[in-house]
């Protein structure tokens, strides 16, 4: 079945954002969006999986980032991924994260059916050799060592993780919880994961560009369709319980200037009150004109200081973080924030800087539209995780946002009994 997505919902100023793009969903269950582009000879095509770290077993951790490197060692019918892309004028990368692993290639829209080759065999069929798991794994281990435990605040996520969740797996980074669950992967373990989440029901494959929906339908048809579903996967995780009481960690690091980080609990991304928190985190540290910048400028406890969402798809969290200056005690510098915070709950913002960090959303999101690339993540990642057609509704949701939304949830996120701080000291 066919959908064609033409959202009518948006006030009349948001109409030339709309984003019109049409969905089939395969008897297998991979779904498939495509957004016609007339005006780009190059299309983007972006295949997105339901897995991410928050899947694995926590006794084998950084295996969807290891596969993230293993799914371009080669599959049964074609040796190396990378070189048939590029003999036709087409590049690709990928990324993981927590919730998901994105891979991604932009080639010219005559070009298309290589994509759709590329992806499928992989999905179908990955070369499991004993030489590609070995240099992947070298690589992974490498990148860990160099990016995570050599590097001046590497291990940041690795101490905050743990510190803001006990029981859910957030609790680990993307890279693992330690090198050594990627030193002792086995081929079964690595076989095993792939059947499991690597499946077309749980991907969603994503055009944008100068081409035409039904006849990348029937390239998808032609290349996926065959590519067995597996129903067995139920995923259940763990749920963190609510934290009650205030979590402080102190380390010490050969690292250039101390750094605070303060973080809170807050809902998922497809909770209602999302957009109302990111808000908060614009208006608390986005840009000169934020709470927290008179802590820079004129209090000169920060040289720098700013605040964001994690934007995961479970409870997430929003992260107060700075690098103090020099002779700056950390439970002054933590004291001016926390007097921040309060000031924001307890008197709420006035219309002039919440207008202002709303336009400054809108205008983030509508020129991210402009690239095709983008539009095809985007896209896929709103389907997966609920409807592509919610794209076309993001900004409605940030502009239906009052001050009285702010306040209210600045009283319940930006509590002490919901927070964890690291002191991250230097030598």
């Amino acid at each position: 079945m066919i959908n064609r997505k033409k959202s009518g919902l948006l006030p009349p100023s948001f109409n030339c954002f709309m984003i019109e793009f049409e969905k089939k969903t395969l008897s297998n269950g991979l779904r498939v969006i495509v957004h016609p582009d007339p005006t780009s000879e190059i299309a983007a095509l972006n295949l997105v999986y339901d897995v991410g770290a928050r899947d694995e077993d926590p006794k084998r951790t950084g295996f969807a980032h290891l596969f993230e490197h293993l799914m371009f060692g080669g599959s049964a019918n074609i040796p190396e991924f990378d070189r048939p892309l590029q003999e036709v004028g087409g590049e690709n990368n990928a990324f993981t994260t927590n919730d998901i692993t994105n891979y991604y290639m932009t080639l010219p829209a005559a070009n298309l059916e290589t994509g759709f080759w590329l992806e499928s065999d992989r999905m179908l069929n990955l070369a499991f050799s004993e030489k590609s798991l070995e240099v992947q794994r070298q690589v992974v281990i490498e990148e860990f060592k160099q990016r995570y435990l050599n590097q001046p605040y590497g291990d940041l996520w690795m101490l905050l993780r743990p510190l803001i969740y006990k029981q859910h797996p957030y609790r680990w980074p993307t890279i693992g919880q330690e090198v050594r669950h990627i030193e002792e992967a086995t081929m079964a373990d690595v076989k095993e994961f792939f059947h499991l989440h690597y499946r077309p029901n749980r991907a969603v494959l994503s055009v944008v560009g100068k081409v035409e929906p039904n006849h990348v339908f029937e390239l998808a048809e032609k290349w996926f369709g065959p590519i067995p579903a597996d129903t067995h996967y139920q995923r259940q995780l763990a749920q963190e319980p609510e934290q009650k009481a205030y979590r402080r960690q102190e380390v010490e690091r050969e690292v250039p200037v101390n750094s605070f980080h303060l973080a809170f609990h807050m809902g998922g991304r497809n909770e209602e009150n999302y957009q109302t928190v990111d808000l908060i985190s614009d208006l608390l540290g986005r840009g000169k004109s934020s709470r927290l910048y008179p802590l820079v400028r004129e209090k000169q406890l920060f040289s720098q200081v700013g605040a964001f969402v994690s934007g995961s798809l479970d409870p997430g969290v929003l992260m107060v973080s700075g690098k103090l200056q020099a002779g700056v005690a950390f439970d002054d510098a933590e004291k001016a924030v926390w007097d921040v915070l309060h000031e924001l709950s307890t008197q709420g913002p006035n219309d002039e800087e919440l207008e202002k960090v709303i336009n400054k959303v809108e205008s983030s999101l509508v020129f991210a539209e402009i690239n095709g690339l983008n539009k095809a993540m985007n896209l896929g990642s709103f389907e997966l995780h609920g409807d592509a057609g919610d794209i076309n509704h993001e900004i409605e949701k940030y502009r239906q946002v009052s001050k009285a939304n702010i306040q209210q949830q600045a009283t319940q996120v930006l509590r002490r009994e919901n927070a964890s701080s690291l002191w991250y000291k230097a030598l």
